[in-house]
């Protein structure tokens, strides 16, 4: 169901399913040189892969990480001239590729022998269909407002995500998947701290969303919320990207996750603010025998406290630990869909955002030996607790057992 191929400068998964085929590849620069040589370095060796995968043309989305935030703008002409009228919906995140690079890019793809249908509207916004679903890929919304408060810059920014969702015809509650970028993620704002000034935000949008009222199971009683990272970025600002879904399949169910290791991010107390993190901790994407599961930013956290406090290898192999629970065949049982389930091995793309450059190469040899090839991209980036050294977000992939 998954092939992983890495070779120096490039990891790539190839994900069959049913006549579709997905490639999710993660490329860094070979060279050294200039931010124009080392972006077309990166660009050339994901064109290659997609060529080579039979899916050429078909990159949807991908998102690039910057080392100097004041070269996005550069890095986005560059891009844009390479792509052409072929542009996928890209988002640009200050967040330092550990590799020492000026950027590295994550792509996905999609193509195959059955049907793909591909509309580009503009960096911000491409829909693809396939398989009797729709995905809506809408990404590096930035708010549009002269307030200077994380509230207020947080709600404004959601509030234009609905936006461009709705003039394209759909919701902002058929939204499976979102990141949040939050520049300065713990720093102080008044007398609190913005991060829980975007959750205050975001609690206060979501109110009176039913997400998913009618793909999740029949008599789902649970709170639905999308899969979702908070995570810190470079500058003071506050940027995002969504995945949205819609689709007649009668077979098509969203199962929101949560995890036995962890109190629910939604339940948290008081303690870690007023207004608690609305999210899933992942949203598995079922269609027939076939699910497609989007795991949420993911950090060392039993119940609802941070393990591990001060070890960064401690914290890593906790975090996987977490996410391993997540996936499992088990967890999928306990939210009544037995037969379902997965492993890291199932993983076909992970990124890991590393509080301190100087913690990169103890994380990454943990994460290798658990991942294997698999396509990861390592980002410099504060966690949303000030104690937490690391977080983890991934896509698996599932096929019904017997």
């Amino acid at each position: 169901m998954i092939r992983k191929e890495s070779t120096e400068g490039i990891g790539y998964s190839v994900v069959e399913l049913n006549d579709t085929r997905h490639v999710l590849a993660s490329a860094a620069p070979r060279q050294g040189g200039d931010l124009q040589a080392q972006a077309h370095d990166a660009l050339k060796t994901i064109r290659a892969v997609i060529e080579e995968e039979g899916t050429q043309g078909a990159i949807v989305t991908q998102a690039v990480f910057m080392r100097d935030i004041g070269q996005i703008e550069a890095c986005r002409r560059i891009i844009s001239d390479f792509y052409g009228d072929q542009l996928p919906a890209t988002i640009y995140i200050p967040q330092p590729p550990c590799e020492g690079k000026l950027l590295e890019i994550e792509a996905l793809g999609v193509g195959g022998t059955g049907p793909v249908e591909i509309q580009r509207y503009s960096e911000q916004m491409v829909i693809s269909r396939h398989d009797g679903v729709t995905w809506v890929h809408v990404v590096n919304i930035s708010p549009d407002t002269a307030a200077t408060g994380t509230y207020e810059r947080s709600l404004d920014m959601l509030q234009r995500a609905s936006r461009c969702l709705t003039a394209h015809g759909f919701s902002y509650d058929q939204v499976v998947r979102t990141w949040l970028y939050l520049g300065d993620i713990v720093g102080r704002e008044g007398d609190t701290q913005r991060y829980k000034e975007l959750n205050r935000a975001r609690t206060d949008f979501y109110a009176g969303i039913s997400f998913g009222a009618d793909l999740t199971s029949p008599g789902w009683n649970r709170p639905v919320y999308p899969a979702s990272t908070g995570i810190g970025a470079e500058g003071h600002d506050v940027v995002m990207s969504g995945m949205a879904l819609a689709s007649d399949r009668q077979d098509l169910v969203l199962l929101p996750l949560e995890n036995p290791q962890q109190t629910s991010a939604f339940d948290y107390g008081h303690q870690f603010g007023p207004e608690s993190p609305k999210f899933a901790r992942a949203m598995a994407v079922v269609a027939g025998n076939l699910a497609t599961i989007f795991v949420s930013g993911t950090a060392s956290i039993t119940r609802s406290e941070t393990q591990f406090i001060g070890d960064v290898e401690g914290q890593t192999r906790q975090t996987l630990d977490n996410i391993a629970a997540l996936i499992a065949e088990d967890n999928f049982r306990q939210h009544g869909m037995a037969g379902l389930g997965a492993t890291l091995a199932d993983l076909g793309l992970a990124r890991v955002y590393i509080k301190r450059q100087e913690d990169y190469e103890k994380t990454k040899a943990v994460c290798q030996a658990r991942f294997g090839d698999l396509p990861t991209v390592y980002a410099v980036a504060d966690v949303c607790r000030p104690e937490l050294l690391v977080e983890i977000e991934g896509i698996a992939f599932s096929r019904r057992r017997d």
